[in-house]
């Protein structure tokens, strides 16, 4: 498999949240703000990355009954470090995305690429489908958030760009608004991904009765 098509297929053509659905959960949830969401989605890149790497070195170690607790052992190890440095370095973002950064434990997306990819593959190959779903989680929950606070609060990153005088759109900040924007980037990345499908033919060609109807034709045009 070519190196970079397993970095690109993870942003756009098996994009984890508007391909695959999954860690729908946290996309919807922390998205409120365009810092909320790249934060979420570098602290679990971050994860994926070197959960992917770990269980990849380990495939042939871990016994297949058990191999799901151990790669929620990996797991949680990373997450607790990114959480402690979130704690350490980045108190008020750690404080906005609060339990959900201690459940990246249990992400669709970290797990499932664990089982799917990191089990069968090399280290590093591992890595890069790490990084390529990591950056279309990432892209994907900055994208949302741009638009639910553009739209919401009237700010960017915290910046206000919206004059006072314009009323924001409050709805887009509350669950409603999570779906109408999670709704319209799914049904663009659909139609981005979507292939063209070749035109029906409607003629006689493909017909099942072409023989029996230019027949029947025939025989009235010589009555």
């Amino acid at each position: 498999m070519n190196k970079l098509n397993i970095i690109l297929k993870g942003i756009i053509k098996e994009n984890p949240v508007l391909v695959l659905m999954l860690g729908t959960c946290p996309t919807l949830a922390v998205t409120t703000s365009a810092i909320n969401g790249l934060g979420m989605g570098i602290a679990a890149t971050v994860v994926l990355i070197c959960s992917n790497v770990v269980i990849s070195i380990l495939k042939n170690v871990i016994p297949d009954k058990v191999r799901i607790p151990c790669y929620i052992v990996v797991i949680a190890g990373f997450v607790t470090v990114v959480q402690m440095l979130l704690k350490a370095y980045l108190p008020a973002l750690d404080k906005s995305l609060g339990l959900f950064i201690p459940l990246i434990v249990v992400n669709c997306i970290i797990l499932g690429r664990a089982e799917m990819f990191a089990n069968k593959n090399t280290i590093v190959d591992s890595a890069l489908d790490g990084i390529g779903m990591g950056l279309g989680f990432t892209l994907t929950l900055t994208a949302m958030g741009l638009i639910r606070e553009f739209f919401g609060s009237g700010t960017l990153f915290d910046a206000s760009v919206v004059p006072a005088s314009i009323s924001p759109m409050t709805i887009f900040m509350l669950a409603p608004g999570g779906f109408f924007v999670f709704a319209i980037l799914v049904a663009l990345v659909t139609k981005l991904t979507s292939e063209k499908k070749p035109k029906k033919d409607f003629g006689c060609g493909g017909c099942a009765m072409a023989e029996v109807c230019g027949t029947q034709q025939k025989e009235e045009g010589e009555a």
